[in-house]
């Protein structure tokens, strides 16, 4: 049981002291106790290596050494003056911290911020509880122990101390390469949705399949997961059509159900928060009053939405977890809209289904929901995600796009569904595609008008 935690001048490094119970036997203390330390305000950090070091002698003195990972760090026997340097990018690097440690202190250090200590007792032995695996041979940022700027006042002079070395040969502050911060990792980044969500975070790492194959165990392996702190995965099958196909059908299950479940599963392990973006098509597109709700059964009519079904109840195993599910996303690239403005200025009219309904989703208002989610620290779960207004056909929408780029909508002429399929290859669409935006909304985010959004669309198509 901890008797208090508190904070100091390094952001995120967190002082607790612990309840030692002792009697004539020796002490007795909980180390690491995940419901009450975090209860107190310890990030649930998720250690999964736990390391120790014997100091023969007092004066033994290591550091000052930053990793990629987090640590909380105790006594186990003895005693040590610790001190801690900022080596994070940013503007606390440098900051420094000390304090004497004995087995009622423990010290939660973040990624990146210089560990140190100096036995003050021979045999004292130093514990360190990490989430992360080391790996040997990868040189991380370290600082002198003598560093002017750190200024420790170290208790053992450091020219009578035990050093090593390699810890005689670390750099002075100005020579060391700040560690950069975890960034966003964004999949599919070269699609209409990954371009929109690379330009709210324009930190983010970005890759595509030629980059990181989603499918690939070898390559989800290899990853260096520990340099992001958000996932954004924007990889998707969206040939709904050639889904229908033996081969796409393999295709649409490897990049829509097992790579989700890939992400999700390493997203736990590291406690990294996971947002995957799904469909209206996990539902039959039956009618429902306000819209398909969040927590109404699936109930694909093809592959494609079988296999998006299955990667939601994948994506949802994650504890840090957003599905948002969307519909009729236009964005960079080729999309319905810029289809019709270009039929529209070709001279072409064209016949448009009238019976299937929903909302238009524009990248960039699906990019800032995201956003939102995140920053806001929205409850984890599933979202609906459109535009919002009235729910419209997508002949409706042809004649806005035709009326809004200086055209006659009475050109657009309409079809339904089974004449549209008639004769082709097509995989069943959902009918009603309209999405409920309740739960969006109750998180404080306003849903764009999808008509002022539509017209906002082409006004910059030029």
């Amino acid at each position: 049981m901890t008797q208090g935690v508190e904070t100091t001048p390094v952001p995120g490094l967190v002082v607790l002291r612990l309840a030692v119970h002792g009697d004539a036997r020796g002490w007795f203390k909980e180390n690491w106790q995940r419901e009450r330390m975090v209860g107190q305000g310890l990030p649930d950090f998720g250690p999964v290596q736990n390391n120790m070091s014997l100091n023969v002698r007092r004066g033994t003195t290591r550091g000052i050494h930053a990793e990629p990972w987090d640590k909380l760090v105790s006594v186990a026997t003895g005693k040590v003056f610790a001190a801690w340097v900022d080596l994070r990018e940013g503007e606390s690097f440098g900051a420094t911290y000390w304090l004497e440690m004995d087995e009622g202190v423990t010290v939660f250090v973040p990624r990146g911020v210089g560990n140190s200590y100096q036995a003050l007792e021979d045999g004292t032995v130093f514990s360190y509880l990490v989430n992360d695996h080391y790996v040997p041979g990868t040189v991380y940022p370290a600082l002198h122990l003598a560093d002017e700027s750190a200024a420790i006042p170290w208790p053992i002079p450091l020219a009578d101390a035990d050093v090593s070395d390699k810890d005689r040969a670390n750099p002075r502050l100005a020579e060391v390469t700040p560690m950069a911060p975890r960034r966003p990792l964004i999949t599919g980044a070269k699609g209409q949705l990954g371009r929109a969500l690379a330009a709210l975070h324009p930190d983010a790492t970005l890759v595509d399949l030629d980059e990181l194959d989603l499918t690939d165990p070898d390559a989800l392996a290899a990853w260096p997961w520990q340099d992001h702190d958000l996932i954004l995965n924007a990889a998707a099958y969206t040939a709904v059509d050639a889904a229908e196909t033996p081969e796409g059908r393999a295709t649409a299950w490897a990049a829509n159900a097992a790579a989700p479940a890939a992400l999700a599963a390493i997203a736990a392990r590291r406690g990294i928060p996971l947002v995957h973006y799904s469909t209206d098509y996990v539902f039959d597109g039956r009618e429902v009053e306000g819209g398909h709700r969040e927590d109404e059964p699936f109930a694909p009519l093809g592959v494609y939405g079988q296999t998006k079904a299955a990667g939601d109840l994948a994506v949802a195993t994650a504890p840090k977890h957003y599905v948002l599910r969307t519909s009729w996303v236009i964005g960079e690239g080729h999309n319905f809209v810029r289809t019709m403005a270009r039929l529209a200025a070709d001279g072409v009219d064209p016949a448009v289904v009238d019976d299937q309904v929903g909302r238009l989703t524009f990248a960039t208002e699906l990019a800032r929901a995201t956003r939102h989610l995140v920053d806001t620290a929205a409850p984890y779960g599933t979202y609906h995600v459109t535009n919002g207004g009235t729910p419209r056909s997508w002949a409706d929408y042809a004649r806005r796009v035709f009326e809004l780029t200086g055209h006659d909508p009475a050109r657009v002429s309409t079809t339904t569904t089974e004449e549209y399929a008639a004769g082709k290859q097509l995989s069943p669409r959902p009918l009603h595609s309209t999405l409920c935006l309740d739960k969006l909304a109750a998180t404080g985010f306003e849903s764009t008008d999808a008509d002022q959004a539509l017209t906002d669309y082409l006004a910059h198509l030029g």
